[in-house]
Protein backbone atom coordinates (compact mmCIF):
# COMPACT_ATOMS: atom_id res chain seq x y z
CA UNK A 1 0.00 0.00 0.00
CA UNK A 2 1.83 3.56 -0.81
CA UNK A 3 2.41 5.65 1.77
CA UNK A 4 2.01 9.86 2.52
CA UNK A 5 3.42 11.47 5.71
CA UNK A 6 1.52 13.91 7.59
CA UNK A 7 3.28 16.96 9.01
CA UNK A 8 2.29 19.68 11.30
CA UNK A 9 3.23 23.10 12.27
CA UNK A 10 3.73 22.43 16.50
CA UNK A 11 5.14 24.02 19.50
CA UNK A 12 4.36 27.08 18.84
CA UNK A 13 3.38 28.11 22.22
CA UNK A 14 5.76 29.91 24.72
CA UNK A 15 5.65 30.39 28.66
CA UNK A 16 1.58 29.24 30.23
CA UNK A 17 0.39 30.33 26.42
CA UNK A 18 -0.64 27.61 23.53
CA UNK A 19 -2.08 27.98 20.98
CA UNK A 20 -2.81 23.86 19.53
CA UNK A 21 -4.06 20.98 20.94
CA UNK A 22 -0.39 19.27 20.07
CA UNK A 23 -0.89 15.99 22.01
CA UNK A 24 -3.95 15.41 20.19
CA UNK A 25 -2.46 16.18 16.70
CA UNK A 26 0.76 14.10 17.32
CA UNK A 27 -1.89 11.16 17.69
CA UNK A 28 -2.46 11.74 14.21
CA UNK A 29 0.60 12.90 12.32
CA UNK A 30 4.04 11.66 11.17
CA UNK A 31 6.05 14.26 11.20
CA UNK A 32 6.44 17.58 13.36
CA UNK A 33 7.59 20.88 12.48
CA UNK A 34 8.72 22.67 16.27
CA UNK A 35 9.02 26.33 16.30
CA UNK A 36 12.49 27.13 17.25
CA UNK A 37 11.99 30.22 19.82
CA UNK A 38 11.43 32.93 17.22
CA UNK A 39 7.92 33.49 16.01
CA UNK A 40 7.14 31.04 18.50
CA UNK A 41 8.21 28.23 21.14
CA UNK A 42 10.63 28.24 24.01
CA UNK A 43 13.29 25.59 25.80
CA UNK A 44 10.71 24.27 27.50
CA UNK A 45 7.90 23.77 24.30
CA UNK A 46 10.53 22.89 22.65
CA UNK A 47 11.64 19.97 24.95
CA UNK A 48 8.16 18.76 26.39
CA UNK A 49 7.02 18.84 22.21
CA UNK A 50 10.23 16.90 20.97
CA UNK A 51 9.89 14.59 24.10
CA UNK A 52 6.02 13.48 22.75
CA UNK A 53 6.96 13.22 19.11
CA UNK A 54 9.33 10.56 20.32
CA UNK A 55 7.08 8.87 22.20
CA UNK A 56 5.11 8.62 18.94
CA UNK A 57 7.92 7.67 16.96
CA UNK A 58 6.78 11.25 14.99
CA UNK A 59 9.81 12.83 13.07
CA UNK A 60 11.25 16.14 14.33
CA UNK A 61 12.13 19.03 12.51
CA UNK A 62 12.29 22.93 12.84
CA UNK A 63 9.97 25.60 11.57
CA UNK A 64 12.25 28.57 11.27
CA UNK A 65 10.38 31.98 11.24
CA UNK A 66 11.12 35.59 11.57
CA UNK A 67 11.37 36.85 15.12
CA UNK A 68 7.99 37.93 15.69
CA UNK A 69 6.02 36.34 18.58
CA UNK A 70 3.35 39.40 18.39
CA UNK A 71 2.69 38.71 14.65
CA UNK A 72 2.90 34.91 15.06
CA UNK A 73 5.67 35.46 12.30
CA UNK A 74 2.90 36.15 9.45
CA UNK A 75 3.91 39.95 8.90
CA UNK A 76 7.12 40.83 6.41
CA UNK A 77 10.57 41.74 7.81
CA UNK A 78 13.34 43.48 5.92
CA UNK A 79 16.90 41.82 7.36
CA UNK A 80 19.87 41.36 5.06
CA UNK A 81 20.82 37.94 3.32
CA UNK A 82 23.37 37.66 6.22
CA UNK A 83 20.53 38.35 9.07
CA UNK A 84 18.47 35.62 7.06
CA UNK A 85 21.31 33.03 7.07
CA UNK A 86 22.23 33.07 10.83
CA UNK A 87 18.57 33.21 11.91
CA UNK A 88 18.20 29.87 10.20
CA UNK A 89 21.38 29.29 11.59
CA UNK A 90 20.55 29.65 15.29
CA UNK A 91 17.32 28.47 15.31
CA UNK A 92 18.47 24.89 13.87
CA UNK A 93 21.21 25.00 16.54
CA UNK A 94 18.94 25.49 19.51
CA UNK A 95 16.05 23.14 18.43
CA UNK A 96 18.83 20.88 17.45
CA UNK A 97 20.92 21.46 20.88
CA UNK A 98 17.06 20.69 22.90
CA UNK A 99 16.54 17.75 20.33
CA UNK A 100 20.21 16.56 21.00
CA UNK A 101 19.56 16.57 25.16
CA UNK A 102 16.38 14.65 24.96
CA UNK A 103 18.17 11.62 22.70
CA UNK A 104 16.59 12.91 19.16
CA UNK A 105 17.79 14.37 16.06
CA UNK A 106 16.09 16.34 13.47
CA UNK A 107 15.73 15.20 10.42
CA UNK A 108 14.11 18.31 8.05
CA UNK A 109 13.74 21.97 8.36
CA UNK A 110 10.95 24.07 6.77
CA UNK A 111 10.22 27.82 6.56
CA UNK A 112 6.69 29.53 8.00
CA UNK A 113 4.65 32.00 7.44
CA UNK A 114 6.15 35.21 5.77
CA UNK A 115 9.69 34.03 5.94
CA UNK A 116 8.30 31.00 4.32
CA UNK A 117 6.13 32.83 1.33
CA UNK A 118 9.77 35.18 0.51
CA UNK A 119 11.34 32.56 -0.22
CA UNK A 120 8.70 31.03 -2.75
CA UNK A 121 9.38 33.53 -4.90
CA UNK A 122 12.92 35.33 -3.90
CA UNK A 123 15.53 33.38 -5.69
CA UNK A 124 18.21 35.42 -3.43
CA UNK A 125 16.42 34.21 -0.04
CA UNK A 126 15.79 30.82 -1.35
CA UNK A 127 18.87 30.35 -1.71
CA UNK A 128 19.97 31.74 1.59
CA UNK A 129 18.19 29.99 3.72
CA UNK A 130 18.55 26.68 1.78
CA UNK A 131 22.17 26.94 2.05
CA UNK A 132 22.32 27.90 5.83
CA UNK A 133 20.34 24.11 6.39
CA UNK A 134 22.66 22.29 4.19
CA UNK A 135 25.90 24.25 5.68
CA UNK A 136 24.39 23.22 9.40
CA UNK A 137 23.15 19.51 8.30
CA UNK A 138 23.59 18.35 4.71
CA UNK A 139 21.56 15.21 5.72
CA UNK A 140 18.39 17.72 6.71
CA UNK A 141 15.71 16.99 4.94
CA UNK A 142 13.61 20.58 3.27
CA UNK A 143 10.08 20.25 3.01
CA UNK A 144 8.20 22.97 1.15
CA UNK A 145 5.96 23.01 -1.32
CA UNK A 146 6.66 22.39 -5.24
CA UNK A 147 6.71 25.10 -7.44
CA UNK A 148 8.67 27.60 -5.70
CA UNK A 149 11.91 29.12 -5.72
CA UNK A 150 12.70 27.33 -2.23
CA UNK A 151 11.89 24.04 -3.68
CA UNK A 152 14.31 25.01 -7.05
CA UNK A 153 17.16 25.77 -4.88
CA UNK A 154 17.17 22.62 -2.47
CA UNK A 155 17.33 20.78 -5.44
CA UNK A 156 20.08 22.54 -7.04
CA UNK A 157 21.82 21.89 -3.56
CA UNK A 158 21.40 18.88 -3.63
CA UNK A 159 19.33 19.32 -0.39
CA UNK A 160 16.62 16.48 0.05
CA UNK A 161 12.87 17.53 -1.01
CA UNK A 162 10.13 16.53 0.58
CA UNK A 163 6.97 18.26 -1.67
CA UNK A 164 4.38 19.35 1.00
CA UNK A 165 0.98 20.04 0.23
CA UNK A 166 -1.75 22.86 2.02
CA UNK A 167 -4.87 20.93 1.83
CA UNK A 168 -6.73 24.18 3.67
CA UNK A 169 -4.66 26.67 1.26
CA UNK A 170 -6.11 28.18 -1.54
CA UNK A 171 -2.85 27.95 -4.60
CA UNK A 172 -2.45 30.67 -7.49
CA UNK A 173 -2.44 29.48 -10.77
CA UNK A 174 1.65 29.45 -10.68
CA UNK A 175 1.41 27.00 -7.51
CA UNK A 176 1.83 29.51 -4.71
CA UNK A 177 -0.14 30.21 -1.48
CA UNK A 178 -2.74 32.76 -2.03
CA UNK A 179 -2.20 35.12 0.23
CA UNK A 180 -4.09 35.14 3.79
CA UNK A 181 -5.34 39.18 3.18
CA UNK A 182 -7.17 37.55 0.35
CA UNK A 183 -10.58 36.30 -0.19
CA UNK A 184 -10.80 32.38 -0.39
CA UNK A 185 -7.18 32.10 0.80
CA UNK A 186 -8.10 29.35 3.44
CA UNK A 187 -10.37 27.00 2.78
CA UNK A 188 -12.49 26.44 5.48
CA UNK A 189 -14.98 23.48 4.67
CA UNK A 190 -14.47 20.20 5.73
CA UNK A 191 -15.35 18.70 2.90
CA UNK A 192 -13.89 20.85 0.43
CA UNK A 193 -10.32 19.51 1.69
CA UNK A 194 -11.42 16.30 1.86
CA UNK A 195 -11.89 16.44 -1.42
CA UNK A 196 -9.04 18.05 -2.25
CA UNK A 197 -6.55 15.58 -0.70
CA UNK A 198 -8.69 12.88 -2.60
CA UNK A 199 -7.63 14.73 -5.82
CA UNK A 200 -4.31 14.94 -5.47
CA UNK A 201 -3.76 11.84 -4.26
CA UNK A 202 -5.77 9.77 -7.24
CA UNK A 203 -5.65 12.82 -9.99
CA UNK A 204 -2.33 14.62 -8.51
CA UNK A 205 -3.75 17.84 -9.18
CA UNK A 206 -5.00 20.68 -7.40
CA UNK A 207 -7.56 23.34 -8.20
CA UNK A 208 -5.82 26.92 -8.19
CA UNK A 209 -8.54 29.81 -6.57
CA UNK A 210 -9.36 30.99 -10.32
CA UNK A 211 -9.99 26.84 -11.61
CA UNK A 212 -7.04 26.20 -13.47
CA UNK A 213 -6.00 22.88 -12.51
CA UNK A 214 -2.16 22.73 -11.53
CA UNK A 215 -0.34 19.38 -10.92
CA UNK A 216 1.10 19.18 -7.27
CA UNK A 217 3.38 16.57 -6.81
CA UNK A 218 3.81 15.78 -3.07
CA UNK A 219 4.87 13.72 -0.52
CA UNK A 220 3.49 15.28 2.54
CA UNK A 221 0.28 16.96 3.57
CA UNK A 222 0.59 20.02 5.61
CA UNK A 223 -2.09 20.08 8.59
CA UNK A 224 -1.88 23.99 10.58
CA UNK A 225 -2.24 23.63 14.23
CA UNK A 226 -3.37 26.92 14.73
CA UNK A 227 -6.47 26.88 12.33
CA UNK A 228 -9.63 26.60 14.22
CA UNK A 229 -10.97 23.07 14.23
CA UNK A 230 -7.35 21.75 13.40
CA UNK A 231 -8.05 18.42 15.39
CA UNK A 232 -11.14 17.95 13.31
CA UNK A 233 -9.71 18.41 9.84
CA UNK A 234 -6.60 16.28 11.06
CA UNK A 235 -8.97 13.52 11.50
CA UNK A 236 -10.82 14.52 8.11
CA UNK A 237 -7.51 14.62 6.34
CA UNK A 238 -6.78 11.41 7.56
CA UNK A 239 -9.87 9.66 7.04
CA UNK A 240 -9.64 10.67 2.60
CA UNK A 241 -5.83 10.02 2.97
CA UNK A 242 -6.64 6.59 3.87
CA UNK A 243 -9.83 6.22 2.07
CA UNK A 244 -7.97 7.12 -1.22
CA UNK A 245 -5.68 3.73 -0.77
CA UNK A 246 -2.93 5.60 1.33
CA UNK A 247 -1.03 4.59 4.43
CA UNK A 248 0.27 7.39 6.91
CA UNK A 249 3.92 6.95 7.47
CA UNK A 250 6.86 9.29 8.08
CA UNK A 251 8.92 9.71 4.92
CA UNK A 252 12.30 7.93 4.31
CA UNK A 253 14.81 8.83 6.78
Amino acid sequence: MPTIDLNSDLGEGFGPYRIADDDALLDMVSSANIACGCHAGDPIVMDATIRKAMTRAVRIGAHIGYPDREGFGRRAMTLSLKELEMLTISQLGALSAVAHHAGAKLSHANFHGALGNLSFVDSDVAKTLIGAMKAFDPSLKFVGLPHTEASREAQAQGVALVRSFLADRAYTPQGILVARNQPGSVVKDPQAVAARVRRVLTDGVVEAIDGTLIPMPMESILIHSDTAGAVELAKVIRDAVQAAGFTVSPFPA
